[in-house]
């Protein structure tokens, strides 16, 4: 073959391997927008279900740092023929309950909500354990009268650990 065989053969091959290549970028372009396509139906199918399973987390987890906030673990448990170190005890093993109770929860949060939870179960405790060291304090009556007015003052861990889980709510809908 001659050179002038060879160019006339590139000139005849040429459009055929543009014509190939451009229809390989079209197709390729096709079915990666079907696959986005087939993910995103899965994931709204997904979310069709997980989504009120999620939300109803949320409300347990709301409801948990309810029962456990000072003042209303405190109005809800009275100091009825309790020594105070017996009080705390109960008031301890009350919160513990509550959420142990909502564990499996968790599940359902992020990680990092699933601390902020834990956090303030550990602070509310920590509130009752320190106040009940005070040397001040000799009755369940009175822990429990410091332990209100301390909740009235100051913000409790699960005030805030409920703004948290809203905000979570609001960007998980």
């Amino acid at each position: 073959m001659d050179e002038i065989n060879i160019i006339q053969l590139f000139f005849f091959l040429l459009p055929a391997v543009i014509v190939g290549a451009i229809s390989y970028y079209f197709f390729k372009m096709h079915v990666d927008n079907e696959e986005k396509l087939r993910r995103f139906l899965l994931r709204q199918e997904n979310q069709k279900t997980s989504l009120p399973i999620k939300l109803q987390a949320f409300e347990r987890m709301a409801l948990l740092l309810e029962r456990i906030s000072p003042g209303k673990l405190l109005l809800r448990i009275k100091p009825s023929n309790f020594s105070k170190e017996e009080y705390e005890q109960l008031l301890i093993r009350n919160i513990d309950q509550e959420f142990e109770h909502n564990l499996a929860q968790q599940i359902y949060l992020s990680a990092e909500c699933w601390n902020v939870v834990k956090t303030a179960k550990n602070a509310t405790i920590g509130i009752i354990r320190k106040t009940g060291m005070s040397e001040d304090i000799d009755s369940a009556e009175k822990l429990r009268e410091v332990i209100l007015t301390s909740s009235i003052d100051q913000t409790s861990p699960t005030d805030a650990a409920l703004e948290f889980i809203k905000k979570e709510v609001r960007n998980t809908i």
